[in-house]
Order: C-alpha cells, then structure tokens, then sequence
C-alpha cells in the first residue's frame, strides 16, 4: 500500500471485521475521500504517524488496543486527528467515554452508509473552518479565543481544547446572552442534520463547563425546557 498522493481528504479506517472496512472503505472511496484501511490498534497508530490523515473512523472493540486506548495514545502525543468512533456499544456511559475521550462523533452498529459518510463530511468540515477561519480573537467575559492560533484562554490561563469542544465553545462566544437550543447546536456545531441521541450536547456542554469553570465561575448556564445560555450571572 502507498501513501496517498492526491489532494483529496484522507481517511483512515480501523476495524478488526474486514466487511466492515470493505464496506466504509468503498462508501468513503464514492464520496471522493482516499481511503486507507487498518485492521487493529496498534496498526492505526502507526498508519496515522505514517500517513497523517484528515480523519479516522475508529472500531472501539478491537483485540489488543481497543478505540480508545487508541485515541488516549494519539492524543497524550499530541496528535489531534478527528475521530469518528464506530462502535457496536450504544450506551450513554460508553458515548460520554468516546467523546470525552477524545473523540469528536460516535456513530452504532448496525448503521447507514450514508449516515456514517454524511458525519465524516461534517466533522471534517468543522475542524477544517477551525484551522483556517480568518477571524481573530472572541472575547466574553475574562474568556479569550484566538481563532488563528487555536488558542483559548480564562483569566490569562490555558484551556486545551479538542477541535469539536473549540467550535461549541466558540458558538456560545459569537452568541453570546442568547438562549440556544439544543438543536441550534446541532446544526450549528455538528453541521448535519442530526437524528441520533441529543445527549451527545449535554455531554459536551458538560465536558466545556469543566474545563472552563477551573478557573472562573459558570458562564455556559441551562434554561430548563430551551437550551443553554453564554453569560454572567450576579
């Protein structure tokens, strides 16, 4: 197998079931992303190193390394690849594992080829308009974002943020007072038309206020029965 050379995206797919990675590959390969295919852990970390692809749709249960001892490895290198976890594990515990593992989308087997390609679409558009939006720095509060050098800061102290956590993060920010509903989120954030569970904004708003509230107090509030709310309370 060669390194891909074409200006496409590049996505690399990891599962231990070899139909499932036909299956992706060739689902992928239509859309018009070049594909690369790995068959357990420990070959992902090592295609992702050779390869450095735009994206991974990540098996969690794998013999050897599973999903996320992969991604806890990516990321404890400093490597920040998306990924899209692709899983037969449905519950709430395991998504909240995933996402807050370093993940940026979770999608369960059985599921729809289209689906699965539509989300990849999204998280790759999503954390591309992260590296290259042109605007510089949102402020709210003591909370700085520079959008150029994905950077965020409170109180002048770091927050390290995964490309997704950065983009809801920055909503609040460019939205700031306004009272936006769950689904606002979704389409605004994930860029989909989303049908799956809408808990995965609870876990991430969540995952946001811990990392933020280490150094202030809250400033990303829920108002019961319409969504959440950017902004200082007395």
């Amino acid at each position: 197998m060669t390194t891909p050379t074409s200006a496409k995206h590049v996505v690399l797919v990891v599962d231990d079931e070899e139909y499932i990675r036909d299956l992706v590959r060739t689902a992928l390969g239509f859309s018009g992303f070049e594909v690369v295919v790995a068959a357990d852990g420990v070959t992902a970390l090592s295609e992702t190193r050779r390869i450095r692809p735009d994206l991974i749709v990540l098996d969690i249960n794998m013999p050897g390394f599973d999903g996320f001892e992969v991604v806890r490895r990516l990321r404890d290198s400093g490597d920040s690849t998306p990924v899209v976890f692709l899983t037969a594990r449905d519950s709430t515990d395991d998504l909240i594992s995933g996402l807050t593992g370093g993940g940026d989308d979770y999608i369960t087997k059985p599921f729809s080829l289209e689906e699965l390609v539509v989300r990849v679409q999204a998280v790759i558009r999503r954390t591309a308009a992260v590296a290259v939006d042109e605007r510089h720095v949102v402020n709210f509060a003591d909370v700085e974002m520079d959008e150029r050098a994905h950077r965020v800061s409170r109180n002048s102290r770091a927050i390290d943020l995964a490309p997704t956590e950065f983009n809801l993060l920055r909503y609040f920010l460019v939205n700031p007072e306004v009272v936006l509903s769950k689904q606002q989120i979704l389409d605004h954030v994930w860029d989909y038309d989303f049908t799956g569970d809408k808990n995965v904004v609870e876990i991430y708003v969540g995952y946001l206020r811990r990392k933020t509230e280490k150094h202030g107090p809250r400033l990303i509030h829920t108002v019961r029965g319409f969504g959440y709310v950017l902004r200082v309370e007395p």
